[in-house]
């Protein structure tokens, strides 16, 4: 046996080199999974981590050569850990927001993961009409799609609303100005501004009216021969109420084409049905914005339309062409895989079987009671494991959220359910679910985690069970 640490010469000559180290049964396990490359420098951040530890003074002097090499392995199995729960996985949201942003907005259709994985992922018809043989144009049936569903004149896709607005703004008014009432000047999510989308499109913008109240006139007094566009946001991630006045888009629109201006609104959310019934009545319809006279509309792929990330621009053709043949637009354009899951989920739509196929939809269309009848039956699962788990699991009233910056006055009635165990916090708790395969994502309140089965798939219940069932197992590990 090696001779115990004495002095810090004695631990450096006795600390394992990395070839050492890449010679163990976990670095030969984990070679098949991260490839040699990346294990080789893994070994070396580690040994370079015991290294300093000693020089610190920071290891026991009763280490061995045997036990530093055995602490190494250890660190590196810890690190071959944490790398493969990088990248993009799977979760299960427990949260109950719908459209929750760090999870990915809205999850796709089986008809748009199918398109993705079985039409799109190889080579596909992208930019070729199997027809005539000859070059098609990218993206023309989500085009065709859009333009049926909303009533406008021509249809294009980008790669985000942001993407959208600054194509628009940049074609039709860098060479001016643009109108916009204070009350619009948002900001949402990822330090996404508004005045910062348009100071960089090349337009002036220029600040109607107030904050809570722009009327029509506003706008008329502003309008020069420097204008170019009138602009209206819709708020999406707040709401201003009490006394509060704004025109009508009707009215901004009648009064941008008496001035021959182009009038562009930014809608947001992306909602092709009225969703009043679902208290989301203040989603602006993006076929009634047509209707009423928007020259050009913005929407997002990825919220209540239920698709994937994707700015969409409908409009007149004219106002749409200018779009399409500006060189912008081609750094802007999405890729196969996104137009694929905008068309099946758009397929959806146009079958108006969007409720039952699209999730997001499918979620917020979920009743209290239908939600409670899920949770009941999963807590009758979950009573049937030990008596002695220390685990407490009851059932309580709250609210599910719409997220993604659409609805933000809407929390649709849930039935939860709540977790509290005997020896782990709220917090331990938590972390526990979400070190699961899949990880599952809840929300803490009133020092209980809470989850809520809107946004449980009726398929990943059995892993939800799974999860909460192997809180009081790895709790019973740990005290034996």
């Amino acid at each position: 046996m090696s001779d115990p640490v004495t002095d810090k010469t004695t631990a450096l000559r006795l600390l394992p080199s990395v070839d050492q180290l890449l010679r163990t049964e976990t670095a030969v396990r984990l070679g098949s999974l991260v490839g040699l490359p990346r294990l080789t420098v893994l070994a070396r951040i580690i040994t370079n981590e015991l290294r300093a530890k000693i020089l610190t003074s920071e290891m026991s002097n009763g280490d061995t050569r045997n036990s530093l090499l055995l602490q190494a392995e250890q660190r590196l199995k810890e690190v071959g850990a944490q790398e493969s729960k990088g990248g993009i996985r799977r979760v299960i949201n427990a949260t109950g927001v719908v459209l929750h942003t760090n999870l990915g907005r809205a999850p796709l259709s089986q008809a748009a993961r199918a398109a993705v994985a079985n039409e799109a992922a190889g080579y596909c018809t992208l930019e070729y009409d199997t027809v005539s043989g000859s070059r098609g144009r990218r993206g023309a049936r989500v085009e065709e799609l859009l333009i049926e569903l909303t009533g406008a004149e021509d249809a294009l896709v980008v790669n985000n609303c942001a993407a959208a607005a600054l194509l628009i703004l940049s074609v039709l008014a860098s060479d001016g100005d643009t109108l916009v009432s204070r009350g619009e000047l948002v900001e949402i999510g990822g330090d996404f501004r508004v005045p910062d989308v348009m100071l960089n499109s090349g337009t002036r913008m220029v600040e109607v009216g107030t904050t809570n109240r722009t009327h029509l006139d506003d706008y008329r007094r502003l309008i020069t021969e420097s204008t170019r566009l009138i602009m209206r946001v819709h708020p999406s991630n707040y709401r201003i109420v009490g006394f509060t006045t704004s025109p009508s888009l009707s009215e901004l629109a009648e009064l941008a084409h008496d001035e021959k201006l182009v009038l562009f609104e930014d809608a947001g959310s992306g909602v092709l049905l009225d969703l009043g019934q679902y208290e989301l009545g203040d989603e602006p319809v993006i076929r009634d914005c047509i209707s009423a006279g928007a020259d050009v509309v913005s929407f997002s792929g990825d919220k209540l339309l239920g698709a994937t990330q994707a700015g969409l621009i409908v409009g007149r053709r004219n106002v749409v062409t200018r779009l399409r043949r500006h060189s912008l637009y081609r750094a802007l354009r999405v890729d196969k895989l996104t137009l694929a899951a905008l068309e099946a989920t758009l397929e959806s739509h146009r079958r108006e079987t969007r409720l039952n196929d699209i999730p997001a939809l499918r979620m917020l269309s979920l009743s209290r009671e239908e939600i409670e009848v899920r949770a009941t039956d999963v807590t009758n699962a979950l009573s049937q494991g030990s008596p002695d788990s220390g685990l407490t699991i009851a059932l309580e009233e709250g609210n599910s959220a719409v997220g993604g910056g659409s609805g933000p006055t809407t929390h649709p009635a849930t039935v939860l359910i709540s977790l509290q165990h005997a020896s782990l916090s709220a917090d331990e708790i938590q972390r526990r679910l979400r070190q699961s395969s899949p990880p599952v994502i809840a929300r803490i309140a009133d020092a209980k985690v809470l989850i809520d089965l809107r946004t449980v798939a009726n398929e990943e219940e059995s892993e939800l069970l799974d999860a909460i069932r192997q809180l009081t197992t790895e709790n019973l590990r740990s005290t034996v």
